[in-house]
């Protein structure tokens, strides 16, 4: 039902699984008011950027000619965007800053215990003992220790045991906050660019070059589906926390460089629509 005149024959084959791609995307922008307008305005810049940046020919000018062939936007349109840029990835400094706190919190050994698990705490400590002092010096010495707990018991993302320790939150391990900065928005917007990037990459690569896979099961008692969501949560934490563990050890002997990496997990289950007879669809 989405298919035009001059819709490419290996386009509309996208059509079923883009619509499933942004079904849930599209209950998330009428959710927060974004509008369908607004949203043709964005993709009309982002298909502009994208045929500018990515489809260039080596050796030759892109021209707003070019540009309209490739996208369909008129040239009057393509010129006035030219230039203007995708949406950018800086992360918010409080991301950055937390997430390395916590991200050495539970990987570095000086504070984890032998089964791997972050130490209870104490505020302060001497003779190098870890303390949650020298976490946050460890990490940044932008800020005092004390302004940063205050923050993370505000959030959740920590408390305070009866010996007065402080404890890492199950909170500090999901993004919270929906401002416009929010951690929880930011990782939206990184986890599924990056899940997304790497399955196009495999399509359209001569071979796949990302692990991009899944177990999945239909059928499900409705026990059956969270009793397994709850031990996929339980391998896929277990998984995350040893390739954090990894990564933070191999990066203390890394020179630095221009590239990044993400490893992602996600967990879903649903109670899936009943087909319908074909002559009531």
């Amino acid at each position: 039902m989405f298919e035009t005149a001059d819709t490419p024959r290996e386009g509309a084959g996208l059509h079923a699984p883009l619509a499933r791609l942004l079904r849930p995307l599209v209950r998330l922008l009428v959710a927060r008011g974004i509008t369908f307008p607004a949203l043709t305005d964005l993709l009309r810049e982002l298909y502009v950027n994208v045929a500018e940046s990515d489809f260039a020919l080596a050796g030759k000018e892109q021209t707003d000619s070019r540009v309209s062939l490739l996208t369909g936007i008129h040239r009057k349109e393509v010129r006035r965007l030219r230039g203007a840029g995708a949406p950018v990835s800086a992360v918010p400094a409080v991301v950055s800053r937390t997430s390395r706190i916590i991200a050495r919190w539970i990987a570095d050994p000086a504070f984890t215990d032998a089964r791997g698990q972050p130490l209870k705490l104490p505020r302060t400590a001497e003779g190098g003992a870890p303390s949650f002092e020298s976490l946050v010096a460890g990490v940044t010495r932008d800020l005092r220790p004390r302004a940063v707990l205050d923050e993370w018991l505000d959030r959740g993302l920590a408390f305070t045991d009866p010996q007065d320790r402080i404890v890492l939150a199950e909170a500090a391990y999901v993004p919270r906050g929906d401002g416009a900065e929010g951690p929880q928005l930011y990782y939206f917007g990184r986890n599924l660019h990056d899940h997304i990037a790497a399955a196009v990459a495999n399509i359209l690569g001569d071979a796949p070059r990302f692990l991009e896979r899944a177990v999945h099961y239909d059928g499900l008692s409705k026990d059956l589906a969270i009793r397994l969501e709850a031990r996929a949560r339980e391998i896929a934490m277990e998984a995350l926390q040893q390739a954090n563990r990894e990564a933070h050890a191999a990066c203390e002997t890394d020179p630095g460089g221009t590239h990044r990496w993400n490893f992602g997990l996600y967990v879903y289950t649903e109670a899936a629509p009943l087909a319908q007879p074909a002559d009531e669809r």
